[in-house]
């Protein structure tokens, strides 16, 4: 946990500024009290003085040695030695401090050591008091300008600051707008292109299946003049194959489009959906006991796009050499939501290739062109989970290969 007073610069500030004005404190009243106590030392070691006294009255002159000793609660005493060896004391009481005004009996304790750091305690406080607004106010530009670059960091690109004074805050202020401004400018200009690139794709994707129907027809138009059958076959599997990948390229832009329309939510039972994907690929199929149907609320044809990727990725890349494609295809409930699993034979997924599997036109090093698939089927499958506030990953299968698990929350009363 980090320290809040380290965070703070108008506290860093002013605690510095009260801990000097302590430390000089300490170190002049120390300083002052051992100065008084040399003075109380030399009074009360002074030498002998010569007295003289003259009696007014008789005419008479007396001489002698006297000494002062002067005591603050005491008073002071006077003893004089004449030289006839009769000895003389004279005291004198200290002043009643009823007797004194406010202000005397004020400066009175403020001549003492103790009165000295009442001096120097009232100087510290009103320095303290005094630089603590001081301090915030020369930094409150700072915290402002903090707030304003954390408001921008969390994506409100629109943010500045305010620009006040001519010093170096004001300048930092008004360089972190104009970045700001050029940001965002670039950030509207790249999301212009990238828009203009994904229209110019799906435009061209739109227009690439006029003349793919047309190969098509020609192709089931010529089995005269194409007489290889192989060869037939071939040419019928491209176009197949080009066909799935302007689709693919078509639903992805949609996809990406915040606004496009891709059809109608409704109750979706995911276990007819899969029971009619496994048939069509042969794979085998896991249900949970006694359940005939699991419905969720979704798209359906983007459903069904999802689950048949899946199985397709499973039959492509996920094949025994020995005994061909062995997929399995599972239905489970979980935390609320619903789970597709799918496993395969294959050699599975690296733990570093697991994300990476589901990005646009991303394809395992080493796979082969012959396998088929431009690496569009994973990413439409994580874009369909997203779009149904869903999730898909990939694990490692439970005996051998890859474990893809789809999860699509559940209504709340079956979630229940």
């Amino acid at each position: 946990m980090s320290n809040p007073v380290s965070r703070k610069l108008y506290l860093r500030i002013w605690l510095a500024i009260v801990g000097s004005v302590l430390i000089l404190s300490l170190i002049l009243a120390a300083a002052w009290h051992q100065y008084e106590q040399e003075r109380e030392l030399e009074r009360q070691a002074q030498p002998p003085r010569a007295v003289t006294v003259h009696d007014s009255s008789t005419g008479q002159t007396l001489r002698g040695k006297g000494r002062i000793q002067w005591s603050r609660e005491q008073g002071t005493d006077f003893s004089v030695e004449l030289d006839s060896g009769r000895t003389l004391e004279l005291h004198l009481a200290p002043f009643a401090r009823s007797s004194r005004s406010s202000l005397s009996v004020l400066m009175w304790r403020l001549r003492s050591p103790l009165g000295f750091l009442w001096i120097i305690g009232l100087a510290g406080l009103a320095v303290m008091l005094g630089v603590f607004p001081i301090a915030r106010r020369l930094t409150g530009r700072l915290v402002t300008l903090q707030h304003g670059v954390q408001r921008w960091g969390e994506g409100h690109l629109d943010q500045r600051v305010a620009v006040s004074g001519a010093d170096e805050i004001s300048d930092l202020a008004h360089h972190f707008n104009q970045a700001a401004d050029r940001i965002e400018e670039l950030m509207d200009e790249q999301a212009r292109i990238v828009q203009s690139q994904k229209s110019l794709l799906a435009n061209a994707s739109h227009e690439l299946r006029s003349p793919l129907a047309r190969i098509r027809m020609a192709l089931e138009l010529s089995h005269g003049a194409i007489d290889d059958a192989d060869t037939r076959a071939e040419i019928s599997r491209n176009v197949t194959e080009l066909d799935e990948l302007v689709e693919e390229i078509l639903l992805a832009s949609r996809l990406d489009a915040p606004r496009a329309s891709l059809g109608p939510t409704e109750a979706v039972d995911l276990v007819g959906l899969l029971v009619e994907e496994c048939a069509r690929v042969d794979a085998s199929l896991s249900l949970p006991a006694g359940v005939q149907e699991m419905v969720v609320p979704g798209i359906a044809k983007l459903l069904r796009r999802a689950i048949r990727n899946l199985l397709e990725n499973a039959v492509r890349y996920g094949g025994d050499p020995q005994h061909g494609p062995q997929v399995r295809a599972a239905l489970q409930s979980h935390g609320g939501m619903a789970q597709i699993l799918v496993d395969d034979q294959g050699p599975g997924v690296p733990a570093d290739q697991r994300e990476r599997i589901f990005e646009p036109f991303y394809r395992l090093p080493g796979a082969s062109e012959h396998e088929g698939g431009v690496g569009l089927g994973l990413s439409l499958v994580r874009s369909i989970a997203r779009h149904h506030d869903g999730s898909v990953r990939c694990a490692e299968a439970p005996v051998r290969g890859a474990r893809f698990i789809l999860s699509l929350p559940l209504p709340p009363v079956l979630a229940a």
